[in-house]
């Protein structure tokens, strides 16, 4: 019998060598420079060089150094989406996962990694302004814009690739996303108008966001165009919660029982609204007709189904993350500001 330690050693095979960048330029028949452009994303490069060399990348299985290309380009190949908002309402409201489902989708075909950073209180605010100032990451994408946010002023300071999703101000300097909030709210009351409705209330967004003002003065101005007189009494502030949008519209109806139609700033103050209506013993449309904004999932199944201003949330998301890539491939570019159209959605409350 053969003792164990007698036994062979197995022999362990060799570990293919991993591909290189030489061995892919020469597999692809292009120089060393042409494919590290193309694993770089740079441009310079054509259309058929850029085939041939990815072309060449699949067939190797190469795969880049990325310490090594971090030290060279100085990418982290990272990007951070901010959202200056609390657990409870992150996971509240529906705008929030459609717009990470838009910048995931877009970032989905990229080797960007997606990080994602609730900012809460003053300490959480400096600790991120710690972690921007040491270029961890490639650039930055923020929602729930406040005008007097500091983030946004450090981003200006750091010189980072950003790009907002809303604005601070109609002044904003910094690359946007944002939807018609005006002309959205406009339509909403309009419709109102249009169905007979004369004491048209309104809750509005948190005044400090762009979204909430803007909404507001779409508001008024439809009042106007209608030739319904402004009425302070039946404009009431709210920020953009079910829980506000409840207490509100109670507010309203002590203040002018008489009130016939409300347009509420979002769906999910529309649902607080709708309760109150209901607790109120006011049917909806018949007595007062509701419309929000968003046309979240939620809107598809209050009681009733809520006539709302579809803003393309998603799409947000993905043209923030397409800006995003191409400030950061071309730093100095200029910078853009887009702004997508709304859409009145009928059902039921109005």
């Amino acid at each position: 019998m053969t003792d164990a330690a007698e036994r062979p050693h197995p022999v362990s095979k060799p570990r293919a060598a991993r591909p290189t960048l030489e061995a892919v330029a020469r597999h692809a028949g292009v120089g060393r420079g042409t494919v590290s452009r193309v694993v770089n994303g740079s441009p310079g490069v054509s259309d058929q060089a850029r085939a041939v060399v990815q072309q060449a990348i699949a067939e190797l299985g190469y795969v880049p150094n990325r310490a090594a290309r971090t030290l060279v380009t100085s990418r982290t190949d990272a990007v951070a989406l901010v959202i200056p908002e609390t657990e409870s309402r992150l996971a509240s409201e529906p705008f929030f996962a459609q717009i990470i489902r838009g910048v995931a989708t877009e970032l989905a075909e990229t080797d960007m990694q997606l990080l994602l950073i609730l900012v809460r209180t003053d300490q959480e605010r400096t600790r991120l302004g710690t972690y921007l100032s040491g270029h961890r990451v490639d650039g930055v994408l923020m929602v729930s814009v406040r005008t007097e946010d500091p983030v946004l002023d450090l981003l200006e300071r750091l010189g980072l690739p950003a790009v907002l999703g809303g604005r601070r101000s109609v002044l904003e300097t910094l690359s946007y996303v944002d939807c018609d909030n005006r002309g959205g709210a406009e339509a909403a009351v309009r419709h109102l108008a249009s169905r007979g409705c004369t004491r048209i209330a309104t809750i509005t967004g948190p005044l400090g966001m762009e979204a909430g003002r803007s909404r507001l003065q779409g508001y008024r101005q439809a009042l106007d165009a209608v030739g319904l007189p402004q009425q302070e009494e039946l404009v009431v502030n709210g920020d953009f919660t079910e829980e506000t949008g409840h207490r509100q519209m109670r507010e309203l109806l002590g203040r002018r029982p008489e009130l016939d139609g409300v347009f509420v700033a979002s769906d999910l103050m529309a649902v607080g609204a709708l309760r109150a209506l209901r607790e109120a013993g006011r049917r909806v449309p018949d007595d007062v007709a509701v419309i929000g904004f968003d046309d979240s999932s939620v809107a598809r199944h209050t009681d009733p189904p809520l006539t709302t201003i579809r803003q393309p949330t998603e799409e947000m998301g993905r043209m923030m993350a397409r800006l995003l890539l191409d400030e950061i491939a071309a730093p100095d570019r200029t910078h853009e500001r887009i702004e997508l159209a709304t859409e009145l959605v009928l059902r039921a409350s109005a």
